[in-house]
């Protein structure tokens, strides 16, 4: 559970610098708080657990094709849909928004697990 919760703030501030590297670059992603980014994480984790897989499956013949690179644009999707404006304190604006963001994060994440990963 306490790793769970470790990734979990990992992940929130990782979006938390993801948006203001977007600001710094006028890309349109927006985070209001430490709230917003770590409600924002659980229901990106919620929809990459539910929502994901099924559209992973319905496009696998095209990412075959792309040789797994198709995966980027579904996690851009995901993104985007958390972000689509529904969720108060955490926007998205547009496919290139979610791409950034989704690379970005995924990046900061990745090397934020591997640290804590061998500190422990």
């Amino acid at each position: 559970m306490r790793g769970l919760f470790i990734r979990w703030i990992i992940s929130a501030i990782a979006l938390y610098i993801t948006a203001l590297l977007a600001k710094a670059l006028s890309i349109g992603i927006t985070v209001t708080g430490a709230g917003p980014a770590l409600f924002a994480v659980v229901i990106l984790a919620i929809v990459n657990a539910l929502i994901r897989p099924l559209v992973i499956v319905l496009t696998l013949p095209l990412n075959c094709l792309t040789l797994g690179l198709f995966t980027i644009v579904i996690n851009a999707l995901m993104f985007w849909l958390v972000g689509s404006g529904w969720l108060r304190g955490f926007e998205v604006h547009g496919f290139l928004a979610a791409l950034f963001g989704s690379i970005v994060m995924g990046v900061i994440v990745g090397i934020a697990s591997r640290w804590t990963e061998k500190r422990e």
